[in-house]
This record gives C-alpha cells, structure tokens and sequence, in this order.
C-alpha cells in the first residue's frame, strides 16, 4: 500500500519552530538567491574550476551577507544564528561559495574587527562589507597546518617599518584579494599584519589540479621584503590566541554550512529515489533504501539541533573553543558520511555532475581537515574533558 509522503527532511522534526520570523525571512532570501543565482552554474564552475569571485562578492555585498555578524562599518549586527543559517544555504549550494562569505567575514573582517585599530576597520571594513574590497587570511603555511606555533614567515623591524618574508599555502580568495591578513614571527611573538596585495614583493598564484573546492579560488603567497609602515600592524594582535579566535569564529559557520551540504545530498537522493525505478518500482519502495534514508535523515535532523544549539549559546556570548569543536567535529563528519551514502543511492547518476552528491563529498574532503582537522577538534575536546593536553 502506497501512501502520500507528510513529512519532509525539513519538517521530520519541525525545526522551522525553533527559528524566529526573521531567521526565516533570511533563510528564505538567501535560498531563493542560491537557487536562482548559484545553483545554474555551479556544476560549471566546479568542472572549469573557476569562479567570478569579484561579480559574486559584490552580489553577497548587496544583500548584506559579508561580515553581516559585526556592528557598524557597513556591517549588518546580526545574530550568531542567522549567520548560520546564511552559511548552511550558500552551502547547500557549495562549500566553496560558503567559504567565500566565511573567510570575508569571518577571517579577514572578524580580524581586522577584533583586533585592528579603529583606523584600520575605518578604512577596510565597509568596503568589504560591500564587497568592494576582498580580504584573505594568510596563517598556513607549506610545512605548518594543524600547528601554526612552527610558522616561518618572519616580521623584523627596520626602523619605524616593517619587513616580511616567508610563504603561505592554501589560501582562499588569495589572488583575487585586495588585502591580506598575514600572520608572521617577531621577536615578541606572533603579530598579524595588514598587507594591500599590491605592495611590492607581494605575490599569490593560484593553485591548481585540484579534486576538491574547485568553485574556490585557493592560492599560495609569497612575501618577499614586503616593506609595511608601523601602521600595517594589528595593533591588538600578539600570540596565537589572535589567529585562532578568528579560526573558531569561521569554524562555527562550517558547523551550519555542513549541514546545508548533507541536506542538499539527502533531498537529491529522496527525489531520485521515488522516480528511479529498479525491477519494476520505485527505487523507494524498498526496505533498505528506506533504511539508508531513515538513518541520514536522523543524523542530519542531530546536527541541526547541534548546530541550532550553538548558535543560541554564541548569541548569549556563552560559547567556549571546545563547544565549536564539537560541532564542526560532529556535523563535518555526519555530514560526509551522508554525502558518501546517498552517492550509493544514486548509482552511476552519483558520479555526474548532474547531481550534487559527489562534489559535495568531494567538498567535504577539505572542509573535513580544514579550519583543524577532526584529530585537532578531538584533542581540544579531550583536553576539555580530562584536563590534560595531548598535542604534545
């Protein structure tokens, strides 16, 4: 006996309750903007891997997603949760164009927000927020990932200026960017640095051959006697503790965003399934396809509430580094795990680019082991919970 379907992936547990209005409102805006804007290009982008990052930054400047979780300068104030929800849309579309918003925003602005002078945010953050101007972060390094206290690239002074040399890798927006956040070694620790792309001995190239985040611009830096005034410097900026306060602040939109990418895989696998016919019905007519199903729609529905969970704690300025770890450890993981089922659920269809399934997984490959890899996030989370840290 067949029955009318009554709930979907969205109303299996009627999340939709736990937001308000406006969240709602946002959600529905920057959906209708990914489907009709992304979606019908998207497969092209990730195939040629090229993406317009100027045209795009300018489109998500207009509608006020770029640093839209800072006050002032241009940016929109919002809550912690409706920049979530912002990450989980532009995610269901791709990792990529999340990463997009989240190393603008979360990255360079957060940077140059929490720990630039009052100049410093005056002169870059509206024009980022507009997308007028593209930032990058510049921490990582060819030899130093998951431990950015190795790094190489060092800042000497040379009377009141500044002197860098050193490299960095993997870099998103790195080539297309108008200023980099660089963190670099001094003799009194780790500093962070504003460096305008076009300041001699500044150079990016793209880096290529990749099977992962192609509709991403990632780059490599090269800074070699990069001369900077005094004033180059994030002044509030001193240790490592700088850096990754901004890396825990673009964790927590990957904790949303990954969710938006499983969510995109399960409902391609849901239709594809109820019109997929294998000996004579529907694919969905049969007990261990309505398993697979069952078991993803429970772990998404787990990481939405996680997600939603850190998102109230975060706007009640009560969220520790350990809390993000859990969640970008749990829903990254979840996440993937779904992508990799509901490609067995599609078949060879799985394997196109006709459906999202596999650039999604593909995707998650490096969101999987960027912005700390799942060993780092359970270490923070085993220190958390013994009291002994086990980096070491």
């Amino acid at each position: 006996m067949s029955t009318a379907a009554t709930a979907s992936i969205e109303t299996l547990l009627d999340l939709d309750s736990l937001l308000t209005p406006e969240d709602l409102e946002l959600r529905t805006m920057v959906r209708q903007f990914g489907e009709q804007r992304l979606r019908p290009h998207i497969a092209d982008w990730f195939e040629a891997g090229e993406v317009p990052v100027r045209e795009l930054a300018s489109d998500l400047g207009k509608l006020g997603l770029l640093g839209m979780h800072l006050e002032g300068y241009g940016c929109g104030g919002s809550t912690a949760s409706a920049y979530g929800l912002v990450c989980q849309e532009l995610e269901a579309v791709d990792s990529g164009l999340r990463s997009l918003v989240s190393v603008q925003g979360s990255l360079a602005m957060f940077a140059i927000y929490r720990w630039g002078s009052e100049e410093q945010r005056e002169s870059w953050l509206p024009r980022m927020a507009a997308g007028e101007a593209i930032g990058c972060f510049g921490l990582t390094e060819p030899d130093f990932g998951s431990n950015p206290g190795g790094m190489r690239t060092t800042a000497r002074r040379d009377g009141s200026d500044w002197i860098l040399n050193g490299s960095k890798m993997w870099i998103t927006n790195g080539s297309v960017a108008d200023v980099a956040i660089v963190w670099a070694r001094a003799d009194d620790g780790v500093l962070g640095f504003l460096v305008p792309t076009d300041t001699p001995g500044f150079s990016a190239r793209d880096m290529t051959h990749k099977l992962s985040l192609r509709a991403s611009v990632t780059s490599e830096l090269h800074l070699d006697d990069v001369r900077l005034p005094a004033d180059a410097q994030l002044p509030e900026a001193q240790g490592l503790k700088a850096p990754l306060s901004c890396l825990s602040e673009a964790r927590f939109g990957i904790v949303f965003g990954s969710v938006g990418a499983a969510r995109d895989c399960l409902q391609s696998a849901v239709d594809y399934v109820g019109t997929r016919e294998v000996f004579d019905k529907p694919l969905a007519g049969y007990q261990l396809t309505q398993a697979k199903i069952a078991d993803m729609a429970v772990e998404l529905a787990k990481a939405q509430l996680l997600a939603l969970h850190l998102g109230r704690l975060k706007d009640e300025g009560k969220i520790r580094p350990e809390q993000v770890s859990v969640g970008k450890l749990n829903n990254v993981r979840e996440a993937i795990k779904i992508a990799r089922q509901c490609r067995t659920l599609l078949g060879a269809n799985g394997i196109t680019l006709e459906y999202p399934v596999l650039r999604h997984a593909n995707n998650l490959e490096s969101v999987l082991t960027y912005e700390g890899t799942s060993e780092v996030h359970q270490l923070v989370i085993g220190e958390a919970l013994t009291g002994v840290s086990a980096f070491r």
